[in-house]
């Protein structure tokens, strides 16, 4: 049995519709630990040591957070510079995520149509998440197929394509089936 560490890195959790449907969907998982960042450190201060020691510890990272500026969010960021240092990420000694998994689940404002060549975008979420997947090549890890749930636009927009609530609730089971079939893998 897998174990699963979901480093959660939403700087508004309280007031997240998506993530907050996704946490809920997973939290009961056996062999799952939802790892809230921003909870943790809301003063930036990583504690590097216990990072590695839960990475050390899990079999899958999955990486959940918004997509902001087409990126993560900068805690995540920092996180990222911080704890996957030489010596335990990567380099000659580097070898502690050597063959874990490394999942992305990216919640997007943008209808999943945006995210084409050509579209409103320019990219698509693979593209955008290129330097993520580089991340896990670099650190000797797997890269699983990112999870992307899209449309969460404000609903004052009125913008069509807001993810409806029977839309989220089909979205974070799915999720859930997805980690239930990495944990029994």
């Amino acid at each position: 049995m897998k174990k699963v560490l979901v480093i959660l890195a939403h700087p508004n959790f309280a007031e997240s519709r998506g993530n907050k449907a996704l946490v809920e969907a997973v939290q009961e998982i056996p062999s799952v630990k939802i790892h809230y960042l921003y909870e943790r450190y809301p003063n930036w201060q990583i504690d590097v040591q216990v990072e590695q020691e839960f990475l050390r510890s899990h079999d899958l990272i999955v990486l959940q957070h918004p997509l902001q500026w087409y990126s993560v969010p900068p805690l995540l960021k920092k996180w990222m510079d911080d704890v996957l240092t030489y010596g335990f990420a990567y380099g000659e000694a580097g070898t502690a995520l050597k063959g874990k998994e490394l999942m992305p689940v990216v919640t997007a404002g943008g209808l999943s149509e945006m995210y084409v060549a050509g579209g409103a975008v320019n990219f698509t979420m693979s593209e955008l998440l290129r330097p993520i997947q580089q991340t896990a090549n670099f650190c000797g890890m797997s890269y699983k197929t990112p999870f992307v749930v899209h449309g969460f636009l404000p609903k004052e927009l009125g913008i069509p394509g807001t993810i409806s609530d029977e839309q989220l609730f089909q979205a974070s089971n799915w999720y859930k089936q997805l980690l239930q079939q990495c944990v029994a893998s």
